[in-house]
């Protein structure tokens, strides 16, 4: 055979090699992910119920992804810094966070948001819906939504609620109570439910309109008194408990939890963590500390939040408006 065929097919042979090897280099990564630990920010300070549904998530999917999901909490700004935080992080995969309440109202309620809240995310899963907890101090005086409403009447702006933070169904929750039963009270922010739920047991605020998460095992000791919940019905989870509706016509506010992942992150990644996170939430481990709480699990596919949380856009934003709430 002549040199220059000979040479020909050894380059040849070399190229289709360097080929195959790329092919299946990029195969191998393709398929590897996650590679390394994920980061799971929580917009809120340590101690409250969207940090014990993170931490006991991230316990199921890292068994499931095989690396660890780390949690990370970045409160403040009514959990806008947490959020932008992920943002405006690289679209691989290994930062992800959760929303909750906040995340749907934010864009209505704060004139200029770090990021675009249509634009900026793809969705991962819905964990699951539940109720708010307007709870009280064991020795408090007021012992139902009536006995609330009539101090509030002899007394405006003296009665404070607490929040986890601006825009949180903690705070919403709160002035929709003000603004459909027309009383006055005082609406106190803090960087997480963990804080504001210290404070009120220390009896700097008066009451919270809790997550079930944050607020049950206090509930469960008796060191804070459930005087009603949030949702259009009483939850089984707070059994005796009405609903705040019966007293003030036309409330109903839910709260809820899914995951993001910045947008344009690869399909692949999101299949694999949103599998990783649906079957972290239908585990043991997570039924025995959440659903106990009223958190009913929902477990979706990402789309399913999609749709859920532009519905909760919509309604908020319209309530928003008519109410002339604004973030303190």
């Amino acid at each position: 055979m002549p040199a220059f065929i000979r040479s020909s097919a050894a380059r040849l042979g070399a190229l289709i090699a360097t080929a195959a090897l790329t092919a299946a280099a990029a195969t191998a990564a393709h398929a590897a992910f996650p590679e390394k630990p994920i980061r799971l920010v929580v917009p809120f300070a340590p101690g409250g119920g969207t940090d014990l549904i993170a931490r006991t998530l991230a316990v199921g999917m890292s068994k499931e992804l095989g690396q660890q999901v780390i949690v990370e909490n970045k409160p403040g700004a009514g959990t806008v810094i947490g959020t932008d935080s992920v943002a405006k992080s690289p679209a691989d995969g290994y930062s992800i966070v959760i929303a909750t309440f906040a995340h749907a109202v934010n864009p209505s309620m704060v004139p200029k948001l770090p990021y675009n809240a249509e634009k900026a995310f793809t969705p991962i899963t819905l964990i699951g819906k539940g109720p708010n907890v307007l709870v009280v101090r064991a020795d408090s005086p007021i012992r139902t939504v009536q006995d609330l409403l009539a101090a509030a009447r002899a007394k405006p702006g003296k009665l404070t609620y607490a929040s986890q933070g601006n825009g949180t169904s903690a705070h919403l929750a709160g002035e929709m109570m003000t603004n459909l039963a027309k009383v006055e009270m005082i609406h106190v922010p803090y960087r997480g439910a963990g804080p504001a739920i210290t404070d009120l047991l220390g009896g700097q605020v008066d009451m919270i309109f809790g997550t079930a998460a944050a607020v049950s095992s206090f509930v469960d000791t008796g060191k804070l008194r459930a005087i009603g919940v949030t949702t259009a019905t009483p939850s089984d989870a707070f059994k005796g408990v009405p609903a705040i509706g019966q007293d003030v016509p036309g409330y109903q506010v839910e709260s809820w939890y899914g995951l993001y992942a910045p947008a344009g992150t690869p399909a692949e990644a999101i299949t694999k963590l949103s599998a990783a996170a649906r079957k972290a939430a239908h585990g043991p481990e997570f039924s025995r500390k959440i659903e106990q709480e009223g958190l009913a699990v929902v477990a979706s596919e990402p789309a399913e939040l999609d749709r859920y949380v532009k519905a909760e856009e919509a309604r908020w934003k319209k309530i928003v408006k008519e109410n002339n709430i604004k973030p303190d």
